[in-house]
Parts: structure tokens; sequence; C-alpha cells
């Protein structure tokens, strides 16, 4: 992911409450690519919330389809890296609207020869 602000930003909780921990958690989490399509977590715009309660950082994440064969992994490797950026325990609630490209931070960024 490049240092450019992305066309639709996402805006999490912790902008306002930790504004300090937003680029960490950022560089942290575009660790985490999805292996079909491969673009990370936040070009994705699948992680959807983010906020600090009482010392735990708690994620709202949805997945590109309900029955992602990876789901499970990329909930885990997000998770463990969110951790790693945060210092605290995290909690990742899946979400199940559906995702759509207009989540993403860039969409500009999928291109699979579809809309040309």
């Amino acid at each position: 992911m490049s240092d450019e602000t992305p066309a639709n930003p996402i805006h999490w909780d912790i902008h306002n409450t930790h504004p300090d921990l937003v680029p960490v958690l950022r560089s942290k989490l575009a660790e985490v690519v999805d292996p079909e399509i491969m673009l990370n977590v936040l070009q994705l715009g699948l992680v959807r919330k983010v906020s600090i309660d009482n010392g735990e950082a708690k994620l709202y994440v949805l997945l590109t389809t309900p029955f992602c064969p990876y789901g499970s992994a990329m909930l885990e490797m997000i998770k463990q890296k969110a951790q790693e950026g945060l210092g605290i325990p995290v909690s990742i609630e899946l979400g199940f609207e559906p995702w759509d490209f207009s989540l993403m931070e860039d969409p500009g960024a999928l291109d699979w020869g579809m809309y040309t």
C-alpha cells in the first residue's frame, strides 16, 4: 500500500480517540493480504471499525464473500497483526453485511479486466 491518501479512506473511532495508534495499526494490517485477490485488507476496506474500550481493541471486519475459503485464517492474521501493532488485546467481530467494491479504499487498485 502506498503512502498516498486513499481515494475512499476509512475513518475509525481510534482516529479520534487514539490518533497516534492509527499509523502503526494501518502498517501492521497492510501485511494481511487476501491470497486470492492479492490486495491487503485495508485496500479492500475489510476492517470497517476499530475502537479501544477498557484496554481492549475491538475490530469489526467483513469478508469479501460469505464463504471465503481463507476467512478464518485472515481473521486470525488480522487479530495477530492488530495485537502486534497496538500492544493490547484485540477482539474481532465478523460482520455479515455484503462486501462490494464501494468499500475499497482505492477502488482503482482492483483490475480484474472486467471493466475495460
